[in-house]
């Protein structure tokens, strides 16, 4: 079942151990799995031309030469021809449908193969595998700290469905992760990659049979995922979002809110500000819970408010544990402290905030949330049965016995850090990924001029 993307609505995205990768990147995407033929022709640029076979005098058409100018060099070609990037002159092939018995002449489809770019830019790719969800995202650096999609997959595969209970990941639970483990390695054999990092967060960690599934993965899917631990997980989650930390903001408590765990980092910037907001944190957590174990425990599809309050005491419980918790005392009270959460949960709340048709990425990443219709939208959502909640374009079926754990946990997290103001984000790990590995390459640095 296809979710929302995270990341490929938005044509650029600012910042938000790796291992590189060529077009089958070595120890991460092997060949096992065939690839496709490429199919050029349907993506090529078509154009009409007229029939070329002679003039009115029944003369055969003479060549003209047009000039053109590349890069201040002169280049020319004759009709009929393609100029190539390097100044070669390739053949245009022509796709000539069946003549018609009439004599009209018929316009002949020319099928021009794609120019390829001057520079080539170098293609970064990133996978996250969680409890819940699959995603994989696919750039190119962009104006600097910033990327541009070029290609996205994401899946609802409910990983961690029943390990709570069992300990282990069902049978079924890992099927329906390495079908979707395929799709994303069919996409990545299919592009020349840079760089890649291939990753597994909490169900993975905490399964017996973890290291057994990434085995099968990759025999089955061609792909060799890395199971990161939590503090990894926390700091690409701070790393994915940094461009929407304003530069007058002093304090930051961004929280993660997953499938099966909830990692919630607190950032200082009072003193100073590096280009790296993760270089900021100066406490962080990972909570063994998110909204796929909490609901498992608690029940999602029937939650009364005795039960959503169980639900918000059970982390709070959690969060007292926390010992690093008070670090940002001094700034929580001030005018330029907030909360940004990166998680379906407050992407959900967002978008019934909206009153939206239909998901829209665009219009939820980066919205700001005031204290006030927070609380509104969480009671909304109380307020709702299960199958309103499925009837909810922003929900539907596959979050509808979810949405409620994710707002008990952020009720939690709210009433240790209350803010008046909370910012919403679209992205996460795989935007941290992407712009760690792209600050790693310095794939900005060497950018071709007109592109920074």
């Amino acid at each position: 079942m296809e979710d929302r993307d995270a990341g490929a609505g938005a044509p650029e995205a600012g910042p938000p151990g790796q291992v590189q990768a060529s077009s089958a990147p070595k120890g991460l995407i092997s060949g096992r799995r065939p690839e496709k033929p490429a199919t050029n022709a349907v993506n090529a640029r078509a154009a009409v031309m007229p029939d070329i076979s002679g003039t009115a005098d029944g003369h055969p058409p003479k060549h003209r030469k047009r000039r053109k100018r590349r890069r201040g060099r002169k280049v020319f070609a004759r009709d009929g021809q393609q100029s190539a990037a390097d100044g070669s002159v390739q053949q245009v092939s022509a796709l000539v449908p069946p003549q018609p018995a009439a004599s009209t002449p018929v316009p002949v489809i020319a099928v021009v193969e794609p120019r390829r770019p001057r520079h080539e830019l170098p293609v970064f790719a990133a996978l996250d595998l969680g409890t819940n969800n699959c995603r994989l995202l696919m750039a190119i650096p962009a104006r600097h700290g910033q990327f541009r999609v070029i290609d996205a997959f994401s899946r609802i595969v409910r990983l961690g469905e029943g390990l709570s209970a069992s300990g282990r990941l069902s049978a079924a639970a890992m099927d329906r992760a390495v079908e979707a483990l395929k799709v994303c390695g069919d996409k990545l054999r299919a592009r020349k990659i840079r760089r890649a990092r291939l990753i597994a967060t909490e169900a993975c960690r905490a399964a017996e049979n973890g290291q057994e599934f990434l085995d099968r993965v990759e025999r089955e899917a061609g792909l060799k995922l890395e199971i990161i631990d939590r503090q990894t997980e926390a700091r690409l989650a701070v790393s994915g979002c940094g461009s929407l930390v304003e530069r007058n903001t002093r304090g930051v408590v961004l929280f993660d809110i997953g499938g099966g765990s909830s990692e919630i980092a607190l950032i200082d910037l009072s003193r100073h500000r590096s280009p790296r907001l993760a270089n900021h944190i100066v406490s962080w957590t990972s909570l063994p819970v998110g909204v796929v174990s909490l609901a498992e425990r608690y029940g999602g599809r029937t939650v009364t408010r005795a039960v959503f309050d169980a639900m918000i005491a059970d982390v709070a419980e959690r969060l007292q544990a926390f010992e690093g918790r008070d670090r940002l005392d001094h700034l929580v009270n001030g005018p330029d402290f907030h909360l940004l959460g990166t998680s379906g949960t407050v992407t959900t709340l967002a978008g019934v905030h909206l009153d939206l048709e239909r998901y829209d990425r665009r219009r939820v990443d980066g919205l700001w949330m005031d204290s006030e219709n927070v609380d509104r939208m969480v009671a909304r959502l109380l307020g709702w049965d299960f199958q309103q909640r499925v009837a909810n374009p922003c929900i539907g079926a596959d979050r509808a016995d979810l949405v409620l754990a994710g707002c008990a946990i952020l009720e939690a997290i709210r009433a240790v850090w209350p803010s008046e103001r909370l910012r919403v984000a679209d992205r996460g790990l795989r935007e941290g990924i992407l712009s760690e590995l792209m600050a790693d390459d310095r794939a900005w640095r060497d950018l071709p001029r007109g592109r920074s």
